[in-house]
């Protein structure tokens, strides 16, 4: 057998939840980490046998009900808002109403609109052949060229009427 078949059944025969197979004794008889880690195991299995749970404190329950009637207090005293009159049962009735009248408006509201009525969109190609290709808005550019131009002249123009302040 290979370690790693060996060492799948290790914490089984650790805890003596299975008897030790033919092929699992000659390997653990050849292979010294398989044996040392087999004794680890049953190791590590004695010490949680003799662990003991520490027991809880003699007043954890008392403190655990106080704590307990604090919160069905601060709960009872908050209340429930602006829609404590309203039971349970109704708010739910009523926000199932409306869901239902929402989609039944919905569903009334396409019927009416997706009659025989078409709608035509025509494309940006349809109306202009030349409009939204490259070279068309190259052409756009070039003719905006004069106003790109002013630009430049109204940031001089702000630049001489706000001449920058010196600092001492």
């Amino acid at each position: 057998m290979k370690c790693d078949e060996v060492r799948g059944a290790l914490p089984d025969l650790a805890a003596g939840l299975m008897e030790p197979l033919d092929g699992v004794q000659e390997h653990l008889r050849a292979c010294a980490p398989c044996a040392a880690r087999l004794q680890q195991f049953r190791q590590t299995m004695a010490l949680l046998d003799e662990w003991a749970a520490p027991e809880p404190s003699a007043y954890f329950d008392t403190r655990l009900q106080a704590r307990l009637r604090e919160e069905k207090a601060a709960e009872a005293t908050r209340g429930r808002g602006w829609l404590a009159w309203l039971p349970r049962p109704a708010l739910a009735m009523a926000a199932t109403l409306a869901m239902i009248g929402g989609v039944e408006l919905f569903h009334l509201r396409n019927s009416s609109t997706s009659g025989n009525v078409a709608v035509v969109t025509p494309s940006v190609a349809e109306v202009d052949p030349q409009r939204g290709t490259a070279v068309s808005d190259l052409q756009t550019l070039d003719s905006d060229n004069d106003l790109y131009a002013d630009f430049d002249v109204l940031d001089d123009i702000d630049s001489q009427q706000n001449p920058p302040t010196a600092t001492n």
